[in-house]
């Protein structure tokens, strides 16, 4: 189950993104410090429909669980601006499909919505599941680059999945299926 963020999700926020297991292929931990500033900032960029920050439920009948986190926002780099997609999964939480199973779900919301264009996804050039992942799901592998995060630059293999035609989209809203 996915569901927007709240101000309730600090701690899963600190345990994914300070934690030096889980952002290791992103340079290392961010300060706990950081977070509340954050979560608010993800909570804001939510409720104004800058971005998709979903909290990854593992089991709908236990909604206080946390096991991660999907995000799709818009991101300038270079002048060009794109749609982008991260996610990250708490150690407990992996090799269960989870991340499969949520990117796969914000990424048939983003072909429905039909806002976000082209979707692309930058996962560390040494992180075979987070690539294999891409690969799984229809992303196509453009090439390895270099991006700044949290003021590091990490070279990542970059990945594009074009959106999904108006005609196709309109047909499978038409016909009650779902996209993907």
């Amino acid at each position: 189950m996915l569901r927007d963020v709240v101000t309730g999700d600090l701690p899963m926020y600190r345990r994914l993104l300070c934690n030096p297991m889980t952002m290791a292929q992103l340079g290392g931990p961010l300060d706990p410090d950081d977070m509340p500033a954050k979560v608010g900032r993800d909570v804001r960029d939510v409720l104004l429909d800058r971005a998709w920050i979903l909290t990854i439920v593992p089991d709908g009948r236990h909604p206080a669980e946390r096991a991660g986190s999907v995000v799709l926002w818009r991101q300038t780099d270079g002048g060009t601006t794109h749609s982008e997609l991260g996610w990250m999964v708490l150690p407990e939480y992996q090799r269960r499909g989870l991340a499969t199973a949520a990117l796969r779900s914000l990424v048939e919301r983003a072909d429905a919505d039909g806002r976000w264009g082209d979707l692309h996804a930058f996962p560390g050039v040494t992180n075979a599941a987070s690539n294999a992942l891409c690969r799984r799901l229809g992303f196509d592998l453009v090439g390895t680059t270099v991006v700044r995060y949290a003021d590091r630059d990490l070279a990542v293999h970059h990945w594009r999945r074009p959106a999904l035609a108006a005609a196709q989209r309109s047909r499978r809203t038409r016909s009650g299926s779902s996209p993907g």
